[in-house]
């Protein structure tokens, strides 16, 4: 069973506290997550971000957008509780409980302006379901702040893709320099430059410190492809670390990697790196090579901390 949008649990929500006691939002999670006889698994799966549950985040955001109709309030931090509104609303055997449904509130609708594919709110009597649609959007707000960044950043890594294939041969090298020196790799650009992009020998375009005092080297093979790269081509970058008695690589490539390739050197003792044309650029947006920050949003939430001496 897919864990459930925000919309579809807050109904669930509601229930959980039709009771009219303070309930403790932790506890409803629990409950709620047995309601839906949630695997481990699913318990443990993270928003896009990684920062939190995401089954967590979205029965805690079923209950703000309940506590912005009126429908549950929280008088202490922690708890909340059903309202006079919430009983009224649970009273008429709702199919579902959704922003349609909570746009008949004033409070709602100031808090959350309605968008054009929202769902109109169908005024009834008190003892009549509503027939109000779904919502299509059934995203939290920071799953969608999370889904529109990863559509941007992935038309971005595709146009820097683009823009690196067209690139020169000598600017590659150059490239591929900036970025293991922004990774921490190399020392100084100086350094890096001085060892990097000469001639290939035996498979190997150049060498780079491990770190900024030297104490060990990785080698390296940079080549702007557009065709495959193979297993032969990475058999002959081993074969030359080897005559190095070296036991660090990484291959770099803007194209891709065959499946042998990659078979291969997870059998081998040489410790070898692909980084194809995908992973380059994700690695360059990620170290901010070749791309510069238009605008950039801090996601804030509320210091628990700063409000505990309020009840001293």
């Amino acid at each position: 069973m897919p864990i459930p949008d925000y919309q579809t649990l807050m109904l669930p929500v509601l229930r959980a506290v039709a009771d009219g006691q303070e309930h403790r939002f932790r506890n409803v999670v629990e409950t709620l997550a047995a309601e839906y006889q949630l695997t481990d698994e699913e318990r443990n799966m993270l928003l896009p971000s990684g920062t939190a549950p995401l089954f967590d985040n979205r029965v805690g955001w079923a209950r703000t957008y309940l506590k912005q109709a009126g429908v549950v309030e929280s008088r202490k931090r922690g708890y909340f509780n059903i309202t006079e509104r919430g009983k009224a609303l649970l009273a008429r055997n709702l199919a579902r409980i959704d922003n349609g449904i909570l746009h008949q509130y004033p409070e709602f609708s100031a808090f959350r302006p309605k968008k054009g594919g929202d769902p109109q709110p169908t005024a009834m009597p008190v003892s009549q379901p509503s027939m109000t649609a779904p919502e299509v959007d059934e995203s939290t707000p920071e799953e969608s702040f999370a889904q529109a960044y990863q559509r941007l950043r992935s038309t971005l890594e595709a146009e820097l893709l683009d823009q690196v294939k067209s690139s020169t041969a000598s600017f590659f090298e150059r490239l591929v320099i900036d970025l293991l020196v922004a990774m921490g790799y190399g020392g100084s650009r100086a350094d890096a430059g001085q060892v990097l992009g000469r001639s290939g020998d035996g498979g190997i375009d150049g060498t780079i410190k491990e770190d900024k005092l030297g104490l060990d080297v990785i080698y390296v093979q940079a080549k702007k492809w557009d065709d495959t790269v193979g297993r032969p081509e990475i058999q002959k970058f081993a074969g030359a670390l080897q005559g190095q008695r070296a036991h660090k690589g990484v291959f770099i490539t803007t194209a891709t990697f065959s499946r042998e390739a990659k078979e291969f050197v997870g059998q081998i003792s040489t410790k070898v790196i692909l980084i194809d044309g995908a992973l380059l650029v994700q690695l360059m947006v990620d170290h901010n090579v070749g791309v510069s920050t238009v605008n950039s949003f801090a996601i804030k939430k509320i210091d628990s901390d700063y409000f505990d001496g309020d009840s001293l």
